[in-house]
């Protein structure tokens, strides 16, 4: 496996590890200061947005999740990768968990020190 295809991987794996414990500023790193992401019935939003949603996720929900990569392909200094991703959201209110699933189509842009970061990211999760 390409040196790059493994650095996108370990990006993967950070993305949802930081995310389980509730570690907003480590997923903030993985994404690109013009960033945008679209999810089912919503407009396209960017970082700031993402990142105050990151936030109030963190101190309602109890986040884990799996992701399984399909496909990475790396295009010199841009990579795209499809996952299928499964998340459960335990809220801390006591409230039934929360339960989503699905495809998520990410493109990534290599920066300073080889690091890959994600420019656009498509979450069909239901």
């Amino acid at each position: 496996m390409a040196q790059d295809e493994q650095a996108i991987r370990r990006a993967i794996d950070l993305w949802m590890k930081a995310t389980a414990a509730g570690d907003v500023d480590t997923v903030l790193t993985l994404v690109t200061e013009d960033v945008v992401f679209m999810v089912a019935g919503q407009e396209p939003f960017g970082k700031d947005a993402f990142a105050k949603g990151m936030h109030n996720m963190a101190g309602q929900f109890r986040v884990n999740g799996t992701v399984e990569i399909e496909e990475i392909a790396v295009l010199g200094d841009w990579a795209y990768s499809r996952t299928h991703v499964t998340v459960l959201m335990e809220p801390l209110s006591g409230a039934p968990l929360v339960h989503r699933s699905g495809l998520v189509m990410a493109i990534w842009r290599k920066g300073p020190a080889d690091t890959w970061r994600i420019a656009r990211d498509a979450n069909i999760t239901a």
